[in-house]
């Protein structure tokens, strides 16, 4: 079946609903998927989801209800997504897993994911409800866009690194440089990708 033609651009749509709701770690049911596209028959649904698994696109595990799973390709890991993080003033960190994300192998490194809230990153492509991509370590270079900890609050800015202080810089002029005091921060992380999913 062409992908240009309407049931090939149908099961597309489809596989991208799935895939959408796995990432977010709710895998759907057949009804679920005949209830999001309006299919008349549930056996339609069935039909769809049984191609992409046929295709390779999917992986179904047997007797279970919420079974579809993305395929595990070579060099790909799941990482966690814990919770927001502020981009503007500071926000209480808080951490708890929304789910998982899959990404590409960056070797033995520890990544989790955070979703943005806020608008003091607009300047350097990250918006609000955009994913970042971090990559856990305690050090950064001045330049970097990191995930800070300033007390027991977090925030995503662009690190600055003066003689003897450490600045975190909006990319958005109507926010202001947090500039923590001496021993208050520490880093979390540097970011080393930008997710954006369209509704």
């Amino acid at each position: 079946m062409s992908p240009f033609t309407p049931t090939g651009e149908t099961r597309e749509k489809v596989y991208r609903f799935v895939r959408k709701r796995i990432v977010e770690d709710l895998p759907p049911t057949v009804r679920e998927v005949q209830e999001a596209f309006r299919f008349k028959a549930v056996q339609t649904a069935r039909q769809h989801l049984e191609r992409l698994v046929a295709d390779g696109r999917l992986v179904k595990a047997r007797g279970q209800a919420r079974g579809y799973r993305l395929p595990r390709e070579p060099g790909t890991l799941f990482v966690p997504l814990l919770g927001r993080v502020q981009a503007g003033g500071l926000s209480e960190a808080i951490e708890e897993c929304e789910g998982y994300i899959p990404v590409r192998s960056r070797g033995s490194a520890e990544l989790f994911g955070l979703r943005v809230q806020g608008e003091s990153m607009t300047g350097a492509g990250i918006l609000p409800d955009d994913v970042v991509i971090v990559r856990q370590q305690a050090k950064a270079d001045s330049g970097d866009i990191v995930v800070a900890l300033v007390g027991d609050e977090a925030t995503i800015k662009t690190l600055r690194l003066g003689r003897n202080r450490i600045e975190l810089h909006p990319a958005n002029p109507a926010f202001a440089p947090i500039i923590p005091r001496t021993g208050e921060c520490a880093i979390l992380g540097k970011v080393v990708e930008v997710r954006r999913y369209l509704a």
